[in-house]
């Protein structure tokens, strides 16, 4: 499990791709990478992937083509920085939501406001995904715990403020940008049971 709170940003150090998976090493700062074993879990954007071996600070994953295809993982370039999440711990503080690390899909950064000392980015999201997404509700976008702003058709907004522009990605992040999101388990129960009882009423 997650607790949405990314914990900084990682570097891509190599990318290999094989027939129908990839293998993804990752550069981690020093300081989270104590205690690491193979087969323990590390959110990286959110996604929940499995430490196949380390070495020092580099960590490698190997990623399905599930994963793939479900995720903006499989875009990555040497370079390129994710957000990561080591996994929680029983009794570790929760400061965001429970997470599963296990995405949903993708929603496409549209528009990006910056008024003083904060700034509001709007996501498209597929129709699939969006009746999920409730104004003050809970969404994890590239494994960050984030509360809904407004909600308008299929598109909605995030207000963020300088802590996490500043530990996670989405201090660089531009308008085109793919993120991994992930809804809330609770309003998708909540939603679904709703879907089904109006489905069969109306019968």
């Amino acid at each position: 499990m997650f607790t949405g709170i990314v914990q900084g940003t990682a570097t891509v150090v190599t990318t290999t791709l094989k027939d129908q998976f990839m293998q993804l090493t990752l550069e981690f700062p020093q300081t989270h990478c104590e205690h690491l074993q193979s087969g323990a879990s590390i959110a990286i954007n959110g996604t929940c992937l499995t430490i196949t071996a380390f070495n020092d600070n580099q960590i490698q994953f190997d990623l399905i083509m599930e994963t793939l295809r479900v995720t903006n993982l499989g875009r990555l370039q040497p370079g390129d920085q994710v957000n990561f999440e080591r996994a929680a711990r029983i009794g570790d503080e929760i400061g965001g939501h429970l997470l599963s690390g296990h995405i949903h899909g993708q929603a496409s950064i549209v528009k990006i406001e910056q008024p003083a000392d904060n700034r509001i980015i709007w996501f498209e999201a597929p129709a699939q995904i969006i009746k999920y997404i409730l104004p003050k509700g809970f969404v994890a976008l590239n494994g960050c715990s984030l509360t809904i702003g407004e909600v308008e058709a299929n598109r909605f907004n995030v207000y963020l403020i300088p802590e996490t522009l500043t530990v996670t990605l989405f201090g660089q992040a531009a308008v085109g940008d793919l993120i991994n999101i992930e809804v809330d388990s609770q309003t998708q129960a909540v939603v679904d049971t709703v879907e089904r009882y109006m489905q069969q009423s109306s019968h």
